[in-house]
């Protein structure tokens, strides 16, 4: 039969064309899986050198915090200065009160061999010192009265603009007029290397001081405590509640408009601004329920409502992880529903559930908006007795820092970003190490 019976059949191609344009497609499509790969490399590139430079610039301006300059002075606890009255220690308030700066004073005098009466050397030799030196013999003479009279060697905090110059923190070749440390202190400081009395050494008052108007008395202990109470309201109303709403919306509730409408509301809220959630602590719970401003249970409160929604979606995901052949072979075994959620699939959502609420936790812990307008902002500088006393966090910490004009702030800061980073690293791997610790595959 010839070609002309069917005038409209295809011819037949080549073997040889439809092989090359087979060639070339394949072509084509390695090339574009090797751009994709390209443009994923590349992304994933860019992130690490965002990273790379944030960590840097961080690390590189806080790690100084972590270390002091300290001087070694010879204190005499002169009973003429800090009980002229001889009480025998019994009058604490005077103790507590009395002129500690100028046994500090004297003894830097002793130190340097400067003539006390030459009033410009004696003003700039205490310009060495911090002021903070009074809040430290005074806890000094009032752990232990019998300190008074005896001479002891004691590492005292340099001023802030001493530990700027130690650390090489500006210039000191600029003209003498235009630096804040003047030749003859500099004399001083490198006489007091040279004999080993000036040092740097590691800052334990950055985990314990409190709020401090001078750099080298600044510290987080007040902050890491507010925090923690914070931390432990969230946790203990947070997770229940997250964890008890979820069974029941995934497990018990039935499927209508109304639950619908819930879970709508519950995706919502996880995205909204953690401000909006300051404002309402701010209208509840201080202008309503009159609850003290600036207390760690308010911004426990506030926080356990911004951490809520995250628990209930990361519950909600674990829960439906869990084979239904669970549950099915739990019912079939006789096991009722509540037995079988409680006894079966909640045991096996639980990694599930200790990452959501871990990462929630860390999310809480990085939150400034909300605790500002409920006047966690305050300058406190004793440590929280309770969750109702004053407190700040870490973030609000960070962010007053920041704002301070002094030079030696700025290492201050980006010492508490580092603190801070490193207790969400924290968090972030006990996540994974629990989840994959109880984590199970189907």
């Amino acid at each position: 039969m010839s070609d002309a019976t069917f005038p409209d059949a295809p011819v037949a191609a080549a073997p040889g064309r439809s092989a090359a344009r087979r060639d070339i497609g394949l072509k084509r499509r390695y090339a574009a899986e090797r751009r994709f790969r390209l443009y994923g490399l590349s992304a994933i590139l860019i992130g690490l050198v965002f990273l790379a430079i944030l960590l840097w610039t961080v690390v590189g301006q806080g790690y100084t915090a972590f270390w002091q300059t300290e001087i070694r002075l010879p204190i005499t606890f002169s009973q003429s200065v800090i009980d002229p009255k001889k009480t025998g220690g019994k009058d604490l308030a005077a103790l507590r009160i009395a002129n500690y700066p100028k046994l500090a004073q004297d003894a830097i005098a002793q130190k340097l061999g400067i003539d006390p009466k030459n009033r410009t050397q004696m003003r700039a030799a205490s310009d060495l010192v911090s002021q903070g030196v009074r809040t430290q013999l005074a806890g000094i003479v009032l752990d232990d009265v019998t300190t008074i009279g005896t001479t002891q060697e004691i590492w005292i905090p340099a001023n802030s603009t001493v530990d700027s110059a130690v650390k090489g923190q500006f210039d000191l070749s600029i003209p003498e007029e235009r630096r804040p440390i003047k030749d003859q202190q500099l004399q001083w400081i490198r006489q007091l290397e040279a004999s080993g009395d000036l040092q740097q050494r590691f800052n334990t008052g950055l985990f314990t001081f409190g709020a401090s108007s001078r750099a080298e008395t600044a510290g987080l202990g007040v902050a890491i405590v507010g925090s923690l109470y914070m931390m432990g309201i969230v946790l203990v109303l947070a997770l229940p509640i997250g964890v008890a709403a979820s069974i029941y919306l995934e497990e018990f509730a039935p499927k209508n408009r109304f639950t619908d409408l819930i879970e709508v509301n519950i995706n919502n809220l996880a995205a909204v601004p953690s401000i909006v959630y300051g404002l309402l602590g701010l209208a509840v719970f201080i202008n309503w329920f009159g609850l003290p401003r600036s207390a760690a249970l308010v911004g426990g409160l506030v926080l356990t409502l911004m951490t809520l929604p995250t628990i209930i979606i990361a519950t909600r995901a674990a829960l439906k992880a869990v084979p239904p052949s669970i549950r099915a072979a739990a019912l079939g075994l006789g096991a009722s529903k509540t037995q079988m959620v409680f006894h079966h699939v909640l045991p096996l959502a639980m990694p599930g559930i200790l990452t959501g609420t871990i990462i929630g936790l860390a999310h809480a812990l990085g939150e400034t908006a909300p605790l500002l307008l409920i006047g966690m902002v305050a300058f406190v500088a004793d440590y929280p007795p309770s969750p109702l006393a004053p407190s700040t966090a870490l973030p609000v910490q960070i962010y007053m820092w920041a704002n301070e004009a002094e030079r030696a702030f700025v290492e201050r800061t980006s010492g508490a970003i580092i603190v801070l980073l490193l207790f969400l690293a924290v968090m972030n791997i006990a996540a994974i190490l629990l989840r994959r610790k109880f984590e199970r595959r189907w």
